[in-house]
């Protein structure tokens, strides 16, 4: 009977067939493994190669486009002005694009009718503000370079500074310093909330914001014109200082002071109504503007409301008429009336009145505008001197024997000039120059 056991031979023969299938499964494990890391293989050297491919085209498409917004002509200029390299930098988009997650939706800080602004946190940490331009008129490339020049020489404590731009994108993006507490519009229409929003740092905020624009109308290597100067385009920093912002329609101008432009730009309810009618662009544009704004200032309303009768409609017009029908008192803001004098408002309503004047050459300069808001400022402090000197004074007085600090009759037909004036205030601001 067979056993399978003869000679051993049937152990052996199932032993090394065993064996043989093991070896067959390794040579095939092998052959898989292979055949997977050479699948590996390929896709990962395709996908380099797209990558690269890709990279270059963005290089390519990069260097076109900064040849395009006037990189070459920008270098050229930066580095013929006297430390210009050292005042303003050329930021790669890769650098741009990092320091605004990509321009991510969460770091979007403003929209305006000139683009969109990112907040940018640099590698080196510094917090910018990047200007992302809607368009750039491509026959304008050389007048928006040397007006960048000239922008980042600018070196003023209320104006925004210009760090930079960066040329490799579609349209030029433009790299600002970061300004933190917003706009002087939202404080002014939100002042309610704002307990150190008072007149006193009112008229200093005022007094900031007229100084740096008589800087740039003429302080400046070449005057420059804003051209749209408003309430959102003031900036607040840290430190409530305020900050002139958005030069995105700015313009130099040339020794003559006077420029035609075949383009209005600015912003309705803040335009000036001269230079929309005859596109003569000079200083006085923006000093009819920053009239609106201090019409804006001291009324708490906003320059176009709606929802106001017609007479009111337009806030310019509107606070004209009522200096000149003697009712001023009657639109200030309640909250200043409250903590200003009758003096000080008038007076401030001579300074806004003279800005809204329509005819250019009948308005004061942005400097004769920074002294009278100057005058007034130290007006206030003298004032609040006198208060503590009369308060410690009567210290002993009893409350009926205390004199009104703040007498602040407010009448219908009320006129500040039927009142005896303690300073030459009027004077000064009523005196042809």
């Amino acid at each position: 009977m067979g056993d399978g056991t003869k000679n051993g031979s049937g152990c052996f023969k199932h032993k090394r067939s065993i064996s043989a299938m093991k070896s067959n499964i390794r040579i095939s494990k092998f052959q898989f493994s292979g055949i997977g890391l050479g699948i590996v293989t390929v896709i990962i050297g395709i996908t380099w190669i797209y990558f690269a491919i890709k990279n270059r085209k963005l290089m390519k498409l990069r260097q076109k486009f900064f040849h395009q917004n006037g990189g070459l002509l920008l270098k050229k200029q930066l580095s013929s002005e006297k430390g210009g390299m050292e005042s303003a930098k050329v930021f790669s988009a890769q650098v741009l694009e990092k320091a605004t997650n990509n321009y991510s939706e969460d770091r979007i800080i403003g929209r305006g009718g000139y683009g969109t602004v990112y907040k940018g946190i640099l590698s080196d940490e510094r917090v910018v503000a990047i200007k992302k331009s809607i368009k750039l008129d491509e026959s304008q490339i050389e007048i928006f370079i040397n007006e960048m020049v000239i922008l980042t020489q600018v070196n003023h404590r209320n104006v925004v500074k210009l760090m930079g731009c960066c040329l490799e994108t579609e349209v030029p993006l433009l790299v600002y310093e970061y300004i933190s507490n917003g706009t002087l519009f939202h404080y002014i229409h939100n002042s309610e909330e704002m307990t150190w929003f008072s007149w006193e740092n009112r008229l200093r905020i005022a007094s900031e914001a007229a100084g740096a624009l008589a800087y740039l109308h003429s302080s400046a290597g070449m005057p420059i014109i804003h051209r749209d100067v408003k309430s959102p385009n003031i900036l607040l920093d840290e430190s409530y200082t305020a900050k002139i912002a958005d030069f995105g329609a700015s313009r130099l101008i040339p020794i003559d002071r006077t420029r035609a432009t075949t383009l209005v730009q600015g912003t309705f309810g803040y335009l000036d109504p001269e230079y929309f009618r005859t596109s003569q662009l000079t200083e006085k544009s923006d000093v009819y503007s920053f009239g609106v704004v201090l019409a804006e200032l001291v009324t708490g309303r906003k320059p176009v409301s709606t929802e106001k009768s017609e007479e009111e409609i337009n806030l310019a017009n509107y606070f004209v008429a009522c200096v000149k029908e003697n009712r001023l008192f009657q639109i200030i803001e309640p909250k200043i009336m409250r903590e200003g004098s009758l003096e000080q408002i008038g007076a401030m309503g001579e300074v806004v009145k003279r800005c809204l004047e329509s005819k250019g050459e009948e308005r004061p300069t942005m400097k004769e505008v920074t002294m009278e808001l100057e005058r007034l400022r130290k007006y206030n402090i003298q004032s609040h001197k006198k208060e503590e000197q009369i308060l410690d004074g009567n210290m002993g007085a009893t409350s009926e024997q205390q004199p009104d600090l703040y007498p602040v009759p407010v009448y219908p037909d009320f006129t500040f000039r039927q009142y005896n004036l303690e300073s030459d205030l009027f004077h000064a601001i009523n005196t042809p120059r």
